[in-house]
């Protein structure tokens, strides 16, 4: 896997702004502290971490543990863990163990949501990151007949919560393991939706106020996250929150995701939409696509994402023509036998294009071009420079031999 160079740059001084709509077709990433999970660095320009979560139950480590493992083979670089109560917890540490004996160490994240203190506490000896959502966390009974809060019970109950973060933060800081802020716009608390209503800004103030009482304790290994189901809520809360951190001088990473994506095409399109616009601005240092699949099926569209904007190269890059009535082959069919031969290469930028009315321009930045010049020949192309034409079923055998003269070409697996 390659990882590309992004320029990371730091708040403007002219608009008071990390967010970068850069106009130089590169993405210039929003400075952030890096913050450890495990192996993996959050931030502090490392490359962007791809994350899932498996769906096992906690209790039953064997399966837990091949889950764990089946995400990791295929390039998943954290791995969350729901931990719904202590005995769940304790079985991390077993989880953990043979993670070590039997495969290697995983980056694990635990997830913890109502009330969640002695959990978060035991949990965090054996996972890397805890994960809390500020809306739970000390969960409190919505009152069906409130019409205020006054400034005495949300101070109240802030008090409650730092009483109870403390011990966490405390266990965390020591460790020099790391906690994720989890903000979701369906699960903000009480306090929070009278004070902001149901808004991107509830769901920053919610984030903002575990912060200062992680700052308070010197504790600065967080990473934040503020996700919803609907994309431009998510997209104006993680804006906000960047703007926000700029004012106060805060730099922590950012976790990108669409909450309840769904599944199938529209589940990939929902993520992108939301994940892809944030980390076009340079906002996000992780991402996790959320889909009702399996997680195995997470992962490719994390890596599809990050491919398509530059930020990472997990896979060759095919640019191909959308066809039309000018193309002098099957495309559809050629491009598909070109992916065969040649998916393998990871880091290549492979061109494969119907005709030369736009072709050798369009395909400029590719490594290697497959061009229909005229009927019955293909033309192969090393960037811009035509190297031979041979005949349209000799294509594919001579595009690998051109690959394998310049020494970039390596056997399948």
């Amino acid at each position: 896997m390659q990882t590309l160079p992004n320029p990371v740059v730091a708040p403007s001084a002219s608009t008071n702004s990390s967010i970068c709509l850069a106009t130089d077709g590169t993405i210039h990433r929003r400075k952030t502290r890096p913050v450890p999970v495990g192996s993996i660095t959050i931030g502090g320009g490392h490359p962007v971490a791809v994350q899932s979560m498996i769906n096992e139950d906690t209790l039953d480590i064997e399966g837990s543990v091949a889950a764990i493992r089946r995400l990791h083979e295929i390039g998943c670089e954290i791995v969350r863990v729901t931990v719904p109560s202590m005995a769940h917890a304790k079985a991390m540490e077993e989880i953990r163990r043979q993670l070590y004996t039997t495969y290697q160490p995983v980056p694990l994240v635990a997830d913890v949501h109502h009330n969640g203190m002695k959990i978060a506490l035991e949990v965090a000896n054996y996972v890397d990151n805890v994960r809390i959502n500020p809306g739970l966390y000390v969960f409190e009974k919505p009152n069906a007949g409130r019409t205020e809060y006054t400034q005495a019970e949300f101070d109240e109950i802030g008090e409650k919560i730092r009483e109870t973060l403390k011990p966490l933060v405390v266990s965390l800081r020591d460790q020099n393991k790391s906690m994720r802020i989890g903000v979701n716009h369906g699960s903000l608390a009480e306090r929070m939706l009278f004070t902001y209503g149901d808004t991107p800004e509830g769901m920053v103030e919610s984030a903002l106020e575990f912060i200062r009482m992680c700052e308070e304790l010197d504790f600065y290994n967080l990473e934040i996250s503020l996700k919803a189901s609907k994309v431009p809520v998510m997209i104006a809360a993680n804006r906000l929150m960047v703007q926000r951190m700029d004012e106060l001088g805060m730099d922590y990473p950012l976790h990108l995701g669409v909450t309840e994506a769904g599944d199938g095409e529209y589940g990939r399109i929902k993520s992108t939409a939301g994940i892809g616009t944030l980390l076009a601005e340079g906002i996000g240092d992780t991402i996790r696509v959320s889909l009702t699949e399996d997680p195995e099926k997470e992962i490719p569209v994390c890596y599809g994402i990050l491919q398509a904007l530059g930020l990472r190269r997990t896979m060759v890059e095919y640019v191909a023509c959308p066809s039309c009535g000018r193309t002098l082959f099957n495309l559809q069919e050629v491009l598909q036998k070109v992916r065969e031969a040649t998916s393998h290469l990871t880091g290549l930028n492979i061109a494969v294009m119907g005709c030369i009315v736009n072709g050798p321009g369009e395909m400029a930045d590719a490594d290697y071009g497959y061009v229909g010049k005229q009927a019955g020949y293909i033309s192969l192309y090393r960037g811009r420079e035509e190297i031979k034409k041979v005949p349209e079923d000799q294509g594919v055998a001579e595009l690998i031999n051109l690959i394998k003269s310049d020494g970039k070409w390596v056997d399948p697996a």
